[in-house]
């Protein structure tokens, strides 16, 4: 479709799958209501992850607000900076200590803390200690563990009790930024808003929660600390939500070849 296909449309509309359509292999999937659980679902996986992340607020000025040479909004663009590379566990480190690192980091922590990795128990810890300062790490772990292990919780969601799921079907859990800007930034302390959607559900025939798609925004507050930006604290909030375009939901092996074949982003500017 070309842009001038879109020109004088003032209304769009969120086109779901027609009955038989498959999403996914025909279960039965009600609407609304359905959407709405799924929502709440993510919310929660969200509220366990915000558990680890309420220590060590506060403690000093945290920075001037933007000034005048602060950046504004702008597409994301080339700076000569060498990549982010992967640390020891694999999650990009070793960010700079400037802005533009700290928009990096949260970027990047933002992948991790929202990926389907969360949910195995040796990953978990390795993501928590990659991406939290060591006293929140330490003081939340158990707390993560117990909240992600919880088996009501993980039926709720169509997994087991060791976080799989079910044979023939794909757990989706993907965080993908969508922009990023510094709102506070000292000599060893930034505030980061991150605004991304997230893609979440059971992809796979017969799955009763198909992946879908919601929007959110989340604020970092991070320390710089042994040469690296690490979360101290973090809150989120909804949106902004855009018009769903009027596209059909793809089938069950659609979307789980993609899940499976397009791999994510290490996020630098």
């Amino acid at each position: 479709m070309s842009l001038g296909d879109d020109t004088g449309r003032t209304r769009t509309r969120t086109r779901l799958p027609e009955a038989g359509g498959d999403p996914y292999g025909g279960a039965r999937r009600n609407g609304r209501s359905s959407s709405r659980s799924l929502v709440t679902v993510v919310g929660v996986v969200v509220l366990l992850i915000a558990a680890i992340a309420f220590a060590n607020r506060g403690g000093g000025d945290s920075g001037a607000e933007e000034g005048a040479d602060s950046p504004k909004a702008a597409a994301t663009a080339p700076t000569g900076e060498k990549p982010v590379p992967a640390g020891a566990s694999g999650i990009p480190a070793g960010f700079a200590h400037d802005r533009q690192g700290a928009e990096s980091a949260a970027a990047n922590y933002s992948v991790v803390l929202g990926s389907a990795e969360m949910f195995d128990k040796e990953r978990r810890r390795d993501i928590v200690a990659a991406v939290f300062t060591p006293d929140v790490a330490a003081a939340r772990q158990g707390d993560l563990d117990a909240a992600y292990s919880n088996e009501e919780f993980l039926a709720n969601i169509g997994l087991d009790k060791d976080g799989k799921a079910p044979a023939g079907q794909t757990f989706v859990s993907r965080v993908v930024p969508v922009g990023t800007k510094v709102t506070a930034f000292g000599a060893d302390d930034a505030s980061v808003e991150v605004w991304y959607t997230s893609l979440f559900g059971l992809s796979g025939e017969g799955s009763t929660n198909p992946v879908t798609e919601s929007w959110y925004t989340t604020t970092y507050q991070l320390q710089w600390i042994d040469n690296d930006w690490k979360v101290v604290d973090f809150q989120q909030k909804d949106g902004p939500v855009p018009v769903g375009r009027d596209q059909k939901a793809s089938t069950a092996d659609d979307m789980t070849k993609a899940v499976e074949e397009y791999g994510g982003f290490t996020y630098a500017r």
